[in-house]
């Protein structure tokens, strides 16, 4: 996608489609304004008779605009003005693709960056009119022997004001481009079947990462060899009732003026597909346990924006790799382990797989000294029963990262929501033979998933974001989202504006 931004008259733009936000009341944005000016009052006068209904997320196609330089106008409904905050804004944008994407049309002029959204800029605006745009134009077809032809749309102008509006919409643009790539990125890893998407070809993808970024992201695989010579001996004990061997995937880049700044490492829960193990899971719905694995796919995306927009920050992004299978080489409830930590496991539920593969893979990064650490995984099903499925579950040994965090997912608008890590659920994870158990019961059964793994934690600053709510769709719309690569992106571009700041301090 190519995204372009544009100043004066917008009665002179040529484009194939133009899109006009409208609010209910029919008080006309600037662009809207002259707009009417130009073509004898056509949008005030659609709007007087109540030919368009400009209720949030309501569109309306005018094939020919007199008057106006472009083909097409589409008029977005942006509801009532004293309710356009940033859901409703990005909802009038999704309405705004969905419908463009479905034209024949290969660029398209939009003027969403005038809409006045409280504290958000034209560079906000601007990267989620990009991050839109990558939304719609996702297709998953790879396995489909009759595909509907792909969008046409390639190139988007964004109408703005005066030339400072211009500058920060291109940076915008510019961020919303490469997040929305990485999202898609994400999406797809996580949507791809468990026979195709595998610990192996996970390993191969961060290798074909590596690869196209000119030396830009180092990457190393372990295999089950080396990692039972490291000793990470719980997360082999996941994948050992697989044909499919297990992987720990590294993928280091240094983006910092100092290379030997430390790092913020990022660790995904790749299980590409569980079955609960020898504790099976219910038959219904299990296909979905493909989406497993969209902690790393999530992981996976984030390197790929970094790399498109190239931070001055050092990353780390961890990979836990594994399937989790019912033969008869699999690990059982009853059995104790030993994590490359040195603590003993009881597993009390083979189901509870990803805080074992996520605990090693945390224990890896204290090589590398970190500034923080945040992993990602499709957890708990109780963070869905607390949470529904619009915010990410965020816990914390530090209260500063979470807040970080909490930040980058508002800016980000892809939220999260901080729960408690207090000392007192950690005696839910009492073992009677070994030094803890991988469940703590029902109750609270989010929390003490993150405790389990805050014992793997305690050397540096720690986050943890469990997605099961918000990394896939079921039903219709059944699909991963690449949810929080946004959340990600942000939190380490945030990494890097305060990293300016200080030395600006100093």
């Amino acid at each position: 996608m190519e995204f372009l931004v544009r100043t004066g008259n917008p009665a002179k733009v040529e484009s194939a489609c133009l899109v006009i936000p409208v609010f209910k009341e029919g008080d006309l944005l600037p662009t809207a304004s002259r707009l009417d000016d130009a073509s004898e009052r056509l949008v005030g006068q659609l709007l007087d008779r109540g030919d368009f209904d400009a209720r949030l997320g309501n569109v309306q196609l005018i094939p020919f605009a007199p008057g106006l330089s472009s083909e097409r106008l589409l008029l977005v409904g942006l509801g009532e003005r004293n309710k356009c905050q940033e859901a409703a804004f990005r909802k009038a944008l999704d309405a705004a693709f969905a419908a463009l994407v479905g034209l024949p049309v290969d660029e398209v002029a939009v003027a969403f960056t005038e809409v006045p959204v409280a504290e958000r800029d034209a560079a906000w605006k601007a990267r989620m009119v990009a991050e839109a745009s990558h939304r719609a134009t996702y297709r998953f077809d790879a396995f489909k022997s009759d595909k509907a032809p792909a969008p046409r749309l390639a190139r988007i102008e964004l109408l703005v004001g005066d030339d400072a509006e211009a500058d920060a919409a291109r940076e915008g643009a510019r961020i919303g481009d490469a997040v929305g790539q990485g999202i898609n990125r994400a999406r797809t890893l996580g949507n791809l079947p468990g026979n195709v998407c595998t610990p192996r070809y996970l390993a191969e993808q961060a290798e074909a990462l590596g690869q196209a970024s000119n030396g830009a992201l180092g990457v190393e695989v372990l295999d089950e060899e080396a990692l039972e010579a490291l000793g990470a001996h719980s997360l082999l004990a996941v994948g050992r009732g697989s044909a499919e061997p297990s992987r720990l995937i590294v993928m280091r880049y240094q983006g910092a003026e100092d290379p030997d700044e430390a790092p913020h490492v990022l660790v995904g829960k790749g299980i590409t597909f569980d079955t609960g193990g020898i504790s099976l899971k219910p038959g219904e719905a299990m296909d979905e346990m493909k989406f497993d694995m969209c902690g790393a796919a999530s992981v996976f995306g984030t390197v790929a924006a970094v790399l498109a927009i190239r931070p001055k920050v050092n990353l780390v992004a961890i990979v836990a790799a594994a399937e989790n299978m019912p033969d008869g080489r699999a690990a059982k409830p009853g059995d104790i382990i030993r994590t490359l930590k040195g603590l003993s496991v009881e597993v009390l539920n083979t189901d509870a797989e990803g805080r074992l593969v996520l605990c090693d893979a945390l224990t890896y990064a204290e090589r590398f000294t970190p500034a923080s650490v945040v992993d990602i995984a499709t957890l708990t099903g109780a963070c869905i029963i607390a949470l529904g499925h619009h915010a990410t579950g965020l816990l914390a040994n530090d209260d500063d990262l979470a807040l970080d965090l909490l930040e980058a997912g508002e800016a980000a608008w892809d939220r999260a929501w901080h729960l408690p890590l207090w000392d007192e659920y950690q005696q839910q994870l009492d073992s009677n033979f070994a030094d803890l158990a991988n469940i703590g019961g029902k109750p609270a059964g989010t929390i003490t998933a993150a405790c389990f793994l805050s014992r793997f934690a305690d050397t540096f600053p720690w986050a943890h974001l469990d997605i099961a709510g918000t990394a896939w769709s079921s039903g219709k719309e059944k699909g991963a989202s690449g949810r929080p690569v946004g959340l990600l992106t942000q939190y380490l571009l945030d990494r890097e504006a305060d990293a300016v700041v200080e030395t600006e301090a100093e």
